[in-house]
């Protein structure tokens, strides 16, 4: 059998990355993708682990392994070196009782390969087929979108979240702004467990809580650069608090999931609408203070979204805009 190696960062895993795997699993009965990632690096290795396991799910030959390591230990650089090689070939060597051929785009890969007593394939050298690299990636995910891989693609989405008391056009504006911006967009989930606000019980609210984080880890995958959510959990503790005058406790990757780089808060400015499902208009308002103070609380910091509906709709897509522009240069 013939052991084939493609070892690197995959920081982040992007369509050069998969050109080379593909050129390798063609040439060997077993292909060895070793991830090499340091303790400095901000992207876990287990991340960029399962991207490739992710990408290269139905390709049995393709066995992803990772290789967690310290900068202090093993040198960290981009640059061929006979001297690195020979530390990295007795650290592999460690890992991997065979290797055939070390498949790479780069001179190391003559010197692994003379170290290793194996064959050295080289792809495309001068990088025709994607002309980036993943520092570039990295620094303006953005700008390079095209070149990241699709499993890799979630881990940048910039999530926004849309608060606000009920009738304040959060359904809505989610979905104007998901079609504006060309990208995909979560729900609120509360309709999809009860009909009306007063029937809410606190089993509801978790039930809520969970499937709404669901939604959230669904269109990551689908989205366009950014997602647009309508309400977070923290809209959903402030209903407990509300309605029941208890916290609400979720399980921590329901946590992790409502993370957001946006949050947009929709005054309770605007006409309230009620579809028979909702809360009287008192009640409403004061709902609308319990929120406000749930985000207080937890230090979450929201752009105020006023005035009637084209103006919401003008406001938040400055907003957006602004933030895009910064994080384009970066």
């Amino acid at each position: 059998m013939v052991t084939g190696l493609v070892l690197g960062k995959f920081y982040p895993l992007h369509s050069g990355h998969i050109g080379l795997i593909e050129f390798a699993q063609n040439q060997c009965d077993e292909l060895v993708v070793l991830v090499c990632a340091s303790d400095s690096e901000t992207i876990a290795g287990s991340i960029r682990l399962q991207w490739l396991k992710e990408t290269f799910i139905q390709e049995p030959k393709i066995k992803p392994i990772l290789f967690n390591y310290s900068e202090g230990h093993l040198p960290n650089t981009s640059i061929s070196s006979k001297s690195v090689s020979e530390i990295w070939a007795f650290e592999i060597k460690k890992i991997l009782n065979q290797v055939d051929i070390i498949f790479s785009s780069e001179i190391y890969g003559d010197y692994l390969a003379d170290l290793l007593h194996c064959r050295h394939l080289i792809f495309q050298p001068e990088r025709i087929t994607s002309k980036i690299s993943s520092t570039q990636i990295r620094e303006n995910p953005f700008k390079y979108w095209d070149y990241l891989a699709y499993s890799a693609r979630p881990y940048f989405v910039k999530k926004i979240c849309l608060y606000g008391t009920e009738s304040t056009g959060k359904s809505t504006l989610t979905k104007k702004l998901a079609a504006h911006f060309h990208t995909d967009f979560v729900p609120e989930m509360a309709r999809e467990i009860i009909e009306k606000t007063d029937e809410c019980t606190e089993k509801h609210l978790v039930q809520i809580a969970e499937l709404h984080a669901l939604a959230i880890k669904k269109k990551l995958k689908t989205a366009n650069k950014i997602l647009f959510v309508d309400t977070d959990l923290n809209i959903t503790r402030s209903y407990s608090k509300f309605l029941f005058s208890n916290q609400l406790k979720v399980q921590d990757w329901v946590e992790e999931v409502n993370q957001f780089d946006i949050y947009l808060y929709l005054d309770n400015d605007a006409p309230h609408i009620q579809d028979g499902t909702r809360l009287d208009e008192q009640q409403r308002n004061k709902l609308d203070v319990y929120h406000k103070n749930e985000l207080t609380d937890r230090a979450i910091n929201f752009e105020l979204v006023s005035g009637n509906w084209h103006q919401r709709f003008e406001k938040a897509v400055s907003i957006i805009e602004d933030f895009l522009a910064f994080k384009n240069k970066e």
